[in-house]
């Protein structure tokens, strides 16, 4: 059977479901919980994804995020190989631990960004042994459900700082107390009466609006066969990396003051940071950022994660490499034609 194919682009929002291989279980423990959550907190940062829902249950997970560089397929590769590194090495397993690839639903933000956190939401409630119980029982075990987005919904002490609150919430009126008593009577409305997105539904691939769909149809469909699809999204996905390479490098060069051929021989953390900003904000992957200092792609990948162990060990690094990621994606953005 051929692969459904991925329509990637820059701002997209998905669905993201991943089941356990034989329906097996993805999680035996809160240990492997929290390790999920960190895991999935750095590869967002990594890959630039924004996350506005997401929901842990016992063998699968579900994520509402936007790709900000359109770029679904590197950044979910990262995040499930190394959830399944993890997992493998601490219970002493090997082979697959997820079924198959990731599914992921193309979503309208416009219209269904709520839509799609409520019905994330409500999962934990749609379990054998708890769909058939009293509403108010379902209720009280939804509103004490800690391995999801919602109760930083709820209440704003409990948010994370890796999920996206404002999004949906600007729906109900903004990031306000009010805003989250309105969403918790609509979900509460939603576990009543049921909650439904099939009328939006296109396919198994994604859903929307008829405009939305339409407007996906003709940018990425339309008199296209999957193969001309596949080579023409990363030609234009080669044009932005193109652009932010030369934004980022002359970024680095204004606010240091050393061009590339000196960031080539500094060996150090400045060159170290730049290979990672043209990975993590230019989408250019190691063998392109290789070229540019004239090393390999595996030295770039060491090189990336020296930086990382050392930004993990030494506070004062972690300030500074966030000072300068801020700068260097402000230039950035601010030179967009």
């Amino acid at each position: 059977m051929a692969r459904q194919l991925r329509i990637q682009y820059e701002g997209a929002l998905y669905h993201i479901t991943c089941r356990g291989n034989e329906q097996r279980d993805i999680f035996r423990d809160d240990d492997d919980r929290r390790e999920f959550l960190s895991i999935l907190e750095k590869s967002l940062t990594i890959y630039s994804v924004k996350l506005f829902a997401y929901v842990l249950m016992t063998n699968h997970f579900h994520l509402l995020a936007e790709t900000l560089l359109g770029n679904l397929s590197e950044f979910m590769r990262h995040f499930n190989i190394t959830y399944t590194g993890h997992f493998n090495r601490r219970h002493r397993r090997v082979g697959h631990l997820y079924q198959g690839r990731y599914k992921s639903i193309l979503v309208d933000k416009d219209v269904y960004l709520s839509v799609l956190s409520r019905y994330i939401h409500l999962n934990p409630v749609r379990v054998r042994a708890v769909v058939k119980r009293p509403l108010d029982e379902r209720r009280r075990y939804l509103s004490t459900y800690p391995w999801s987005s919602l109760p930083g919904y709820l209440v704003k002490k409990k948010r994370t700082d890796f999920v996206d609150y404002s999004m949906v919430l600007a729906e109900y009126g903004g990031d306000t107390d009010q805003a989250r008593i309105e969403y918790k009577k609509q979900l509460y409305s939603d576990l009543s009466d049921g909650i439904d997105i099939a009328d939006g539904m296109v396919g198994s691939t994604i859903v929307g609006s008829e405009r939305f769909v339409t407007w996906v149809r003709e940018t990425f469909v339309k008199g296209k066969n999957q193969r001309e699809q596949q080579r023409e999204q990363p030609s234009v996905a080669l044009l932005h990396r193109s652009w932010s390479r030369d934004a980022i490098l002359l970024a680095v060069q204004k606010e240091t003051g050393k061009n590339v051929e000196a960031i080539k021989k500094d060996k150090g953390d400045l060159r170290r940071m730049t290979m990672e900003m043209l990975y993590r904000h230019g989408q250019l992957k190691g063998p392109e950022i290789g070229a540019i200092f004239g090393v390999d792609y595996s030295s770039v990948s060491q090189e990336r994660k020296r930086l990382r162990e050392r930004i993990s060990k030494d506070p004062e690094l972690d300030a500074l490499f966030s000072r300068f990621e801020k700068v260097l994606v402000g230039s950035r953005e601010g030179e967009l034609p």
